[in-house]
């Protein structure tokens, strides 16, 4: 299964959450939550099957810990679509600001730019 789809659902979200500062057994992760115990080792089994966690048995006990590897993807992912925009992706922002401030101060406050606007006076008087 795919990490993604595996952390659509809020409650292995919060799964995850819970296991971030160690394994934690099913009895514990299910403490609390308005799920059954049943119904969060279903969960922890998607998650196991997406690589998310892993799991250890230590006598008649499943202790899940994170996976924190299995999750780059979704970093590498996330650091795409935070990343700080390029300096030279805001020069052109930085020239049509300029561009509207210099047209506004010539009077030219419709949105048209002086070179437009010249342009066209010039065609209707030739």
């Amino acid at each position: 299964m795919d990490p993604f789809a595996a952390l659509a659902d809020p409650v292995r979200r919060d799964l995850l959450r819970s296991m971030h500062p160690g394994p934690r057994r099913v009895v514990d992760l299910a403490e609390g939550r308005a799920i059954s115990r049943p119904a969060v080792s279903k969960h922890l089994r998607v998650l196991a099957r997406a690589g998310l966690v892993s799991v250890e048995e230590r006598g008649r006990e499943r202790h899940y810990r994170l996976d924190r590897t299995a999750l780059e993807p979704v970093r590498q992912l996330v650091s795409e679509l935070i990343a700080p925009v390029p300096p030279s992706a805001l020069d052109a922002l930085e020239l049509e600001v300029r561009r509207v401030g210099r047209d506004r101060r010539a009077g030219l406050g419709d949105g048209t730019s002086a070179t437009s606007t010249t342009t066209t006076i010039t065609e209707d008087t030739a």
